[in-house]
């Protein structure tokens, strides 16, 4: 592939927007602020309009979450986010890939540096590695995404946040439901009804998918069914019950191609995932409460959650190449923000957490699909506890100082059960404090903020695997530690909302993945000496009353690796981190009729990037354009929404995931070509509702 003349444009675009920002953020005219504070942020850990908080935050609302989209993923709802760089959309088996400011850009599967919320409820275990699979879209009200090192208010592996928040039931009953099908295979079904009696609201979302793919060995399927019940129990007190059920008895593996295998067939699987049924199959339950109170004197939250995952995949190699997983991930958490204890203009949250993580690991030989031999037995378990306080203090109306300060304490625990090639039990205990400071400087419309941020991460327990043995930890890995520094200005001016920060992150003894030729296809980890981070992130939203509306966003990354020696011995320095593009970005324009016509254009600009730590594997830059449309047609209490939906318009040939240090230049997994998808949404309101 070679970098196209649509490259140039979208840089040339988003040039364009880096000058339109100074004219937006230093206007003078005077205006209320009002916009602003109608903008509510929960991710901060407790509720603030976003112009106090003194981070880069990002909010995306249902509209764009749910309407006319696949909901295959995250990266449909989220790809207009700065700094939010996701890959793997196609891969169900792989899950999403996220990275945040390059905190998860390492993970060979799942998502790692990045803290997942969904209603409160983490989806992240206590050693860091999450998984999104559970997320049902078809539900979810709004999605906030908190940038940059956040361990003060999050403790480990919290490089980013991504808080979910799924609907409530409304306050006049429906029933909706709706069919979409399309190329690839593409086939989803849901049903969903809410509603509120008295003081109890309920919401529940049932769907079904079924995806072919479109390489070889990439098909998938799976059910959701994601709930949430509220109780008000008097005017100040509420306890709401989450729960979901997932089941994905099966996701095949593609694999990873080199240039030559991609060139041959495109299309094609590795053989050695075919040969070896690479693939997972999973099922999860979740369950939780959040009880919030409101008095006079405070606010008091606490949660409590219970969460069971039995997951079992395939790899494309023999020896250990078959893992059974049995997971209980549980936990208890509180925080009390009190009023009139302090003086006038500060306020204080504090709280803690106690979470535990119970894994039963097996592997066995994968003898070409068909379970062989045990090989490993291991009891995992990994207990995480911490408590925190956060400030804040108005010094004047317009200037505010916030501060934070949390300890966290983990404890990994490894139970050999498999003695034949030795004991491999051990106990490994980290512990962290994680400070944070930031200021912000209200100027009308507009709010210029300044923060520090330390992030720590620990190896998960997978990362934690020994490359020199069966079992056991490996115990020359270390944490990962990040200082992020930042500064920004927000606002808004004439229909047009703005952001931009830069920042820089020191980062000390980065998690950096590798594989090796006996174990292809299994990623083990190692510590870079030193490297830092360097970014601008910048985003405009724009609407007209004509309902014409825009969305541009623009990120800058340099992520260096100063200080690294890799498997083979080689000295690295100044290499770009891999995975990560230095330029990447979003521009979408949307119109809306007052008939209820919708349409929206968007094209998302990835940049170069290495597939290597010695940066010796270029990957082209690529534009991929997709275009939705729907139409809302009305009668009564009946609404009848069809919708259509074209991905990569211009037919782009690009790869939709790279797999960082692949043994063998096996980094490439091939995006689909241009592809349609359509479908119906229909919804009745009780009582004449509409």
């Amino acid at each position: 592939m070679t970098e196209r003349t649509c490259g140039a444009g979208a840089r040339q675009l988003f040039v364009s927007l880096a000058l339109l920002v100074p004219p937006l953020a230093h206007g003078q005219e005077e205006a209320t602020a009002e916009a602003l504070d109608e903008i509510v942020v929960t991710a901060t850990r407790r509720q603030s309009p976003v112009r106090e908080v003194a981070r880069s935050v990002s909010v995306v609302g249902q509209e764009r979450i749910q309407n006319a989209t696949q909901q295959l993923a995250l990266d449909e709802a989220l790809s207009l986010v700065p700094g939010l760089y996701m890959q793997n959309r196609y891969n169900f088996s792989q899950d999403l890939r996220i990275s945040l400011r390059g905190f998860g850009a390492r993970s060979g599967f799942g998502i790692r540096g990045v803290r997942v919320y969904v209603d409160g409820i983490p989806e992240t275990l206590p050693d860091g590695q999450a998984q999104v699979d559970s997320i049902d879209l078809g539900s979810t009200k709004s999605i906030e995404v908190l940038r940059g090192p956040a361990s003060s208010l999050y403790g480990n592996a919290s490089g980013g946040v991504i808080a979910v928040e799924t609907e409530l039931g409304s306050r006049v009953p429906f029933i909706e439901g709706g069919i979409a099908g399309g190329e690839l295979g593409f086939q989803k079904y849901n049903i969903k009804t809410g509603g509120s009696s008295g003081p109890i609201d309920y919401l529940l979302n049932a769907s079904k998918q079924e995806i072919d793919g479109y390489r070889d060995h990439s098909f998938s399927r799976g059910t959701l069914l994601n709930g949430k019940l509220g109780f008000g129990i008097t005017d100040d007190d509420r306890l709401t019950v989450a729960v979901n059920h997932t089941d994905q008895p099966e996701s095949e593996d593609a694999g990873g191609l080199n240039l030559a295998e991609a060139a041959a067939d495109i299309r094609a699987a590795r053989d050695l995932n075919l040969l070896f049924n690479a693939g997972e199959a999973l099922s999860q339950q979740r369950l939780g409460f959040v009880y919030e109170r409101d008095r006079p004197h405070g606010d008091l939250l606490l949660r409590n959650y219970y969460v069971w995952r039995d997951f079992s995949n395939e790899l494309p190699f023999e020896s250990g190449g078959a893992v059974d997983l049995q997971r209980f991930f549980y936990g208890v958490g509180a925080q009390y923000s009190p009023r009139n204890l302090f003086p006038e203009h500060l306020e204080m949250t504090a709280g803690f957490d106690l979470d535990r993580q119970d894994d039963d690991r097996r592997r066995f030989d994968n003898n070409q699909g068909v379970r062989g031999d045990l090989t490993f037995d291991q009891q995992e378990r990994v207990d995480s506890a911490g408590i925190y306080l956060q400030a804040k203090y108005e010094l004047t109306d317009d200037l505010s100082l916030s501060a934070g300060l949390r300890y966290d304490e983990l404890t990994f625990d490894i139970d050999d059960r498999f003695l034949g090639d030795g004991d491999d039990s051990g106990e490994i205990d980290f512990s962290e404090l994680s400070p944070s400071a930031g200021l912000t400087f209200g100027l009308g419309q507009h709010v210029l903020f300044g923060s520090f941020s330390r992030a720590f991460e620990t190896p998960t327990t997978t990362e934690l695997a020994n490359p020199d043995s069966s079992g056991g930890f490996n115990q020359a890995l270390e944490p990962q530690l990040a200082d992020n520094f930042e500064i920004g200005i927000k606002g808004e001016r004439n229909g047009a909302y703005y952001e931009v920060s830069v920042f820089h992150i020191d980062l000390k003894d980065e998690l950096v993945p590798f594989e090796l030729a006996a174990s292809p296809g299994r990623t083990f980890y190692s510590n870079a000496g030193r490297s830092d981070r360097t970014g601008l992130e910048s985003a405009v939203s724009w609407q007209h009353e004509s309902g014409l509306s825009a969305d541009l966003s623009y990120t800058y990354s340099d992520f260096t690796l100063d200080d690294f020696v890799d498997q083979a011995g080689t000295f690295v320095s100044g290499a770009s981190l891999p995975g990560l593009p230095r330029h990447f970005g979003y521009a979408g324009l949307s119109y809306r009729t007052g008939n209820g016509l919708f349409a929206r254009l968007e094209s998302v600009y990835s940049g170069k990037l290495y597939a290597d730590n010695a940066n010796a594997t270029e990957v082209d830059s690529y534009v991929v354009t997709n275009l939705r449309a729907s139409r809302e047609l009305v009668s009564g209490s009946w609404l009848v929404r069809p919708y259509i939906g074209i991905n990569n318009i211009f037919n782009e040939r690009y790869y939709s995931n790279i797999r960082i240090n692949a043994f063998g230049g096996r980094h490439y997994e091939p995006a689909p070509e241009r592809n349609f998808y359509a479908g119906v949404t229909v919804r009745y309101d009780a009582k004449g509702g509409r």
